[in-house]
């Protein structure tokens, strides 16, 4: 078995640098990275061809090193950038065996007596080897990965598969060395049973039931012990090497005397062929499977797509609210058909929801209580006795024996209000009742002693302006609807981009006046688009007539059964809204 642990403190470790520099260069960048893999702040770490001492890698513990055989890297050493998780899939394999040694730095603490017979400690650092990866991942779940990811190399050199002189025979040692390094992993969590079940039949078929049991047994034993439990651990190396009939005094599987049928055949033994298909199996899982992702990158990269997203849904706001936005994909004229007058229903329904509007932001005053060391305020005994002591004794007076409440008024919030009107020929009978309420927000807004901004827009096979944001419309704009296009996802980025839906700091609603009958893609962009402003704690409203409407997943639906309610309908909602925020 290969050693990862090397105890000799006199050990200078194994790397010889060749004339190339970029190993030297490698070795600082990884030395910059280990310190939160293995949460300490003293790892070195070399890395260049031929180091590992005969192991892929290893750790020093007496100098706090970690080597690693640049031989394994399959890049080139100049092209390599640790810093950048998304550059550490091309050399998996060498992170892998990074982060098993930083494992080792930091969960490998227990220290054997110098009396401890080899074959005991042999299989106690046998144990270690699961016990150890289980540890780590417990504290880094997302290392599970890259220590899969280096396993391959890790078994191999610790099983010596690939030597036919040293490769495991079908002996009750070499099979239980082999479940220690595969079956083990399972439990701890880094293998899968379906990936090591080539071993687990031939193991079993070597040990039996019962010896396999009780070994697995051992083996869990040890991935629940502690980092610093070396009695445990020592204890179950003793109990390993009696369960399999080993000597203490020798620590090499391949010196049992169990006789190996296959010994003499010139073919690797079953339990060798098992190790091979095992570890293809393993090599092929860890190729198909995501690496684990940066989560600073991946919150940068998440804030770079919603600013991109943010500035085009302002740059179709500013084409929408100019009464310019054409697509060209679009079947119908989306239409305006000129204005009226409002009529006095319509001004009273402004001045009636301004009304609830204001009340609905009126905020209660909150209480707060401050202490000071000088009047005004109530004097507390306790306090001015306080301080009598600090002046008395010459220290610096801290008390503050006056306290004073005080009722402050929380700041209303503002509303940013948005309605986007579905004009396809089955909305005809909401054509006047929307560009009616579309007016009485606008006005119920500039009347509120809340601040409102609102805007609606018109879509169908373009989307067309009724009320702009922060205008106060002196007439009705009406409509037509007539379309047989569906552009709901440019209506709603408009309003997005005209109002603030996305961004926090207000009451938010949006509100959709349609049926839903939409086209594939035309459902899938708007659905997009209306989920964003969701995530983002924008409220949806959807106001439908009929039951058999097709409003999108996760929007509060409302069923207007008269059309004339619906101002009625969006005040109550944008009121709720209000009140939410408190």
């Amino acid at each position: 078995m290969a050693t990862h642990l090397v105890a000799d403190p006199t050990a200078t470790g194994a790397a010889v640098f060749p004339a190339r520099p970029e190993w030297l260069t490698l070795s600082a960048a990884l030395a910059d990275e280990v310190d939160v893999i293995a949460d300490r702040e003293d790892l070195l770490v070399t890395i260049a061809p031929g180091a590992g001492a005969g192991a892929p890698a290893c750790f020093y513990p007496a100098r706090a090193l970690i080597e690693v055989d640049g031989d394994h890297l399959g890049v080139d050493p100049a092209t390599a950038d640790p810093a950048n998780p998304a550059d550490r899939t091309r050399y998996a394999t060498t992170w892998g065996l990074l982060t098993h040694e930083c494992g080792h730095a930091k969960h490998s603490a227990w220290q054997p007596p110098e009396d401890t017979p080899p074959g005991v400690l042999a299989a106690a650092m046998l144990l270690e080897e699961p016990r150890m990866e289980a540890a780590h991942v417990r504290r880094r779940l997302d290392d599970r990965h890259w220590l899969r990811a280096s396993a391959t190399d890790l078994i191999l050199a610790d099983t010596d598969a690939t030597d036919p002189a040293r490769a495991p025979r079908m002996t009750t040692a070499h099979a239980a060395h082999t479940a220690a390094l595969l079956l083990a992993r399972v439990d701890g969590g880094i293998l899968t049973a379906d990936e090591v079940a080539p071993v687990a039949t031939v193991v079993e078929t070597v040990l039996g039931a019962d010896l396999l049991a009780e070994l697995r047994g051992l083996w869990r034993e040890a991935l629940r012990t502690a980092d610093d439990d070396t009695a445990t651990m020592i204890d179950l190396g003793r109990r390993w090497c009696q369960a399999i009939g080993a000597d203490p005094d020798n620590p090499d599987p391949g010196a049992s005397g169990d006789p190996d049928p296959s010994e003499d055949s010139g073919v690797p033994s079953p339990l060798t062929q098992a190790i091979g298909r095992a570890l293809a199996n393993i090599a092929t899982a860890v190729a198909t499977e995501p690496a684990p992702q940066d989560p600073a990158a991946m919150a940068a990269a998440r804030q770079a797509a919603e600013d991109a997203t943010r500035h085009a849904n302002e740059t179709t706001a500013r084409i929408v609210f100019a009464g310019a936005h054409r697509n060209p994909k679009g079947y119908g004229t989306t239409a305006t058909t000129g204005t009226r007058r409002p009529t006095t229903a319509e001004h009273t329904a402004a001045r009636v929801l301004a009304r609830a509007l204001s009340t609905a932001g009126t905020r209660d005053r909150v209480t707060a209580k401050t202490t000071s060391p000088v009047p005004p305020g109530r004097l507390r005994m306790r306090g001015a006795l306080a301080a009598d002591a600090q002046r008395a004794a010459g220290a610096t007076v801290t008390a503050e024996p006056f306290t004073r409440t005080t009722r402050l008024t929380v700041p209303t919030p503002p509303l940013r209000l948005g309605i986007a009107c579905d004009v396809s020929g089955s909305m005809g009978d909401l054509r006047h009742p929307v560009a009616s309420t579309a007016w009485i927000l606008a006005h119920a807004g500039h009347r509120a002693t809340v601040p409102v901004t609102t805007a609606t827009v018109i879509y169908g096979a373009h989307v067309r302006p009724i009320t702009h944001p922060g205008v106060i419309p002196d007439q009705v704009t009406e409509f037509e609807a007539n379309d047989c296009s569906h552009d709901i996802a440019t209506a709603t980025a408009a309003l997005d981009g005209a109002l603030g839906l996305s961004r926090p700091g207000a009451a938010r609603l949006l509100v959709i006046v349609s049926d839903g009958m939409y086209d594939v893609d035309e459902r899938a962009a708007g659905h997009h688009q209306v989920d964003r402003l969701r995530a983002s704690g924008c409220a949806v409203l959807w106001l439908t007539t009929d039951q058999h409407d097709h409003p999108f997943d996760g929007v509060t639906v409302h069923r207007l059964t008269d059309p004339t309610t619906t101002a009625r309908a969006i005040g109550h909602a944008a009121t709720t809204a209000l009140r939410a925020t408190r």
